[in-house]
């Protein structure tokens, strides 16, 4: 369908950020693909495409928009693709120890958010969650918490307030509910809006209200 000359972008989660950034709760049933740009141009070489572009965006916690043309066209190779492909080679993307370090980077966050929130626990401190979000689902499975150790999650979204997260089964409540307990900790699970939520809740230091992340490890601020 692509005209000799024409242009196709599409765009998708950079793999090399994923694993950089410690990003595992991205994966779940609607992302089907985690791909670094090396793989992306496998596939496209299968299929007489090429790659001439590439630009790095912020979207998800770091992703790629290729720029993509027949193998002859006329399209000139722009100085991103090389770059993206050092970065991609320095950090070992393609040697399997490097996957190996990155399970190990996924568990060290396991450890250190059961050890926040026992410690949150033992101290009689209420941690509540922000976000509804798919990610923080991936999170909270694989961590194993549960409404014992995280009171409820807040959503702006009426469509998820009084509702459970699955598996997890942590209630889903309106943001509302933050001014009337006045939690110690917010946890906040989709930390790809950090800022944004942040500043929405500016009002929690009022009470010495405190923010937590997970990824790419945990921090309280």
């Amino acid at each position: 369908m692509l005209k000799d000359e024409g242009v196709l972008t599409f765009e998708f989660p950079h793999l090399l950020q994923l694993m950089k950034l410690n990003q595992f709760d991205t994966i779940y049933h609607e992302h089907f693909s985690y791909l670094s740009l090396s793989v992306v141009q496998e596939i496209l070489t299968k299929n007489n495409l090429r790659a001439f572009d590439v630009s790095e965006i912020s979207t998800h916690g770091g992703s790629l928009r290729v720029f993509v043309c027949h193998t002859h066209s006329t399209h000139q190779e722009a100085p991103g693709i090389s770059q993206v492909l050092k970065k991609e080679l320095d950090y070992g993307l393609n040697r399997i120890e490097t996957y190996q370090g990155f399970q190990k980077s996924v568990v060290a966050v396991k450890n250190q958010v059961w050890r926040f929130l026992i410690d949150a626990n033992q101290e009689r401190k209420t941690v509540v969650g922000y976000g509804a979000a798919a990610k923080g689902n991936t999170l909270l499975n694989y961590c194993g918490v549960g409404p014992d150790h995280l009171n409820f999650v807040v959503d702006l979204n009426p469509a998820k307030q009084n509702t459970l997260l699955p598996g997890s089964r942590v209630p889903v409540l309106s943001a509302e509910e933050i001014k009337k307990i006045k939690p110690d900790y917010i946890f906040i699970l989709p930390w790809n809006l950090k800022a944004e939520i942040v500043n929405q809740l500016s009002y929690v230091r009022e009470w010495g209200g405190k923010f937590v992340i997970a990824i790419p490890e945990l921090e309280v601020f």
